[in-house]
């Protein structure tokens, strides 16, 4: 394998259909949203995409079958958009592998007459929120004043979108697409279901859809306990650690 291959599984034909991009990146948040709207909305794999830029490894399953790495597409029918939901295992590593893989990516969704971007991702901020907010980036400076409504904030992100989450909005605005970055808010160093639920809900929203998120809510709690009983530990270990030495704490070399 020399370059990257897209292998169709089923022909399908799209109607206004958006590409909704949700691979691994930071709290694990685009990832944890694209794959739960792809339980809930019943998506089909209709593509698989290998990539000699894709880390040199395969994956072994408990069948004791192993597999390629690699990238999926799903499709959804919808009576507004038609869904086409990116996940997978991984990005591609090197800078070159970002622009090659996902150029194919965008040749692909054009064939099927695809104009519509979403990305999603997580905003790392290094604290943790009850309520996490939606962070957008835009290609085009009028679709700022229409999706502000949505409660997404525009402006008061920093910094670069790293991966697929940016370039495929940034080369799909070269070939006259438009799209939207939605980054949900999250500490950076924890998978965030939390704010997958929220960058979902505000999807919900732009596309016009209500999406069932009762399931990815469970998960909140599960990692709010977790969280919560791991801060607990570092709490105690610095406590340990200030704590001026007793004679209980000397020890002796013999």
């Amino acid at each position: 394998m020399k370059e990257t291959t897209i292998v169709i599984h089923k022909k399908v034909k799209m109607k206004k259909p958006v590409l909704i991009e949700g691979l691994p990146g930071i709290g694990l948040v685009g990832k944890l949203a694209a794959d739960h709207l792809i339980k809930e909305r019943k998506a089909v794999r209709i593509a698989t995409i290998y990539s000699p830029h894709f880390p040199h490894q395969v994956i072994m399953r408990k069948s004791g079958v192993l597999r390629m790495v690699r990238l999926k597409l799903y499709y959804a029918s919808s009576s507004k958009h038609d869904l086409l939901f990116l996940v997978g295992d991984v990005q591609p590593i090197t800078s070159e592998a970002q622009y090659e893989v996902n150029g194919k990516i965008l040749d692909f969704f054009a064939a099927q007459g695809g104009k519509w971007i979403v990305t999603l991702g997580g905003y790392g901020t290094g604290k943790r929120v009850e309520v996490p907010r939606v962070f957008g980036a835009a290609t085009h400076k009028k679709l700022v004043p229409t999706y502000s409504k949505y409660n997404i904030i525009f402006g008061e992100s920093k910094g670069s979108i790293v991966g697929a989450a940016g370039l495929l909005l940034g080369l799909g605005r070269l070939r006259g697409m438009h799209g939207l970055c939605l980054m949900g808010e999250t500490h950076g160093s924890y998978v965030d279901p939390k704010s997958a639920v929220a960058s979902i809900e505000t999807l919900g929203r732009l596309l016009g859809m209500k999406f069932d998120t009762t399931a990815l809510k469970a998960k909140v709690e599960e990692g709010e306990k977790f969280i919560k009983k791991m801060e607990a530990k570092a709490s105690e270990a610095a406590m340990a650690e200030s704590r001026p030495a007793g004679p209980e704490d000397l020890t002796y070399i013999r």
